[in-house]
């Protein structure tokens, strides 16, 4: 009974995974294929011419994806070092500093996430129009950059697990709170903070509504934007529209390699906590 139940488990896990991959199979069969083959094959079929026009097109075409992949790559990176500074700051003093209504003051911040994303669309659109900075690279940026209320949450129980005699133990040699944090908690929490590294790229690579909403024409378009506006441009031409889904999952899936060893520590250490 314990084998057939490991086998069903592992099936079901399979076919779970087979319908996870199957679209990014998808997309880097149809990125390498003619339009001709796409049109005459089926979509599983293996490119037969194996070609790379599509992605040569996708790059260098009137598109200009390889600007938009560069655009949202620069925003990605400033939005993750303005959310790791703000966000590790804020959730120590939630954690470890002892100051008036810091309960009430997290919970507060915390209940932002019941908040639609989509709600807040308009007030931003509105602060972006009046600041002069709608259509501009700072409009994708500054409304992120900012400690997340996700974030937070996750560092400051993690910080809570740091034992509280490291920190007393720092101060007893001189340290002030900033040397505690630098020196202290933040080598401690490596992996919660490259799990929290993945998820706000992933989350701000693929943004669609914001950067649609206030940015026009194609000098500050981002990958998601650029990626939809080829479906339009090229009539529906689904072998370029794979070749720009498939280049945009390049930079993730190297993030992912890079970091896949303290991402899974990062859940290990929150089960067993």
């Amino acid at each position: 009974m314990k084998w057939t139940r490991t086998v069903g488990v592992y099936l079901v896990l399979g076919l779970g995974a087979s319908f996870t991959l199957a679209p990014f199979l998808l997309s880097i069969l149809t990125a390498f294929k003619t339009r001709e083959q796409f049109a005459g094959q089926s979509v599983l079929a293996w490119p037969d011419p194996f070609t790379v026009e599509n992605i040569v097109r996708v790059l260098t075409g009137p598109a200009e994806f390889g600007r938009a992949v560069l655009v949202t790559l620069l925003a990605a990176v400033l939005i993750l070092i303005g959310q790791l500074v703000c966000s590790i700051l804020a959730a120590y003093a939630f954690a470890r500093v002892d100051f008036p209504g810091r309960q009430v003051l997290f919970w507060v911040y915390l209940s932002t996430l019941m908040i639609p994303p989509v709600v807040l669309i308009i007030p931003l659109y509105l602060m972006m129009t009046q600041a002069g900075l709608r259509n501009s690279f700072w409009s994708l940026v500054l409304p992120f950059a900012f400690a997340s209320p996700y974030a937070v949450f996750l560092l400051r129980e993690y910080f809570r697990g740091i034992p509280q005699e490291l920190i007393d133990a720092a101060r007893l040699d001189g340290a002030n709170t900033l040397d505690v944090l630098v020196e202290i908690v933040v080598p401690l929490s490596k992996p919660i903070i490259a799990t929290l590294t993945l998820i706000t790229i992933v989350s701000h690579w693929n943004s669609f509504m914001w950067p649609l909403v206030v940015t026009t024409g194609p000098q500050w378009r981002v990958v998601t934007v650029a990626t939809a506006s080829l479906q339009s441009q090229f009539n529906g031409n689904w072998t370029l529209v794979m070749a720009a889904t498939t280049l945009a999952l390049v930079p993730l899936l190297a993030l992912f390699l890079v970091f896949q060893r303290q991402f899974v520590r990062s859940i290990t250490i929150s089960g067993f906590k």
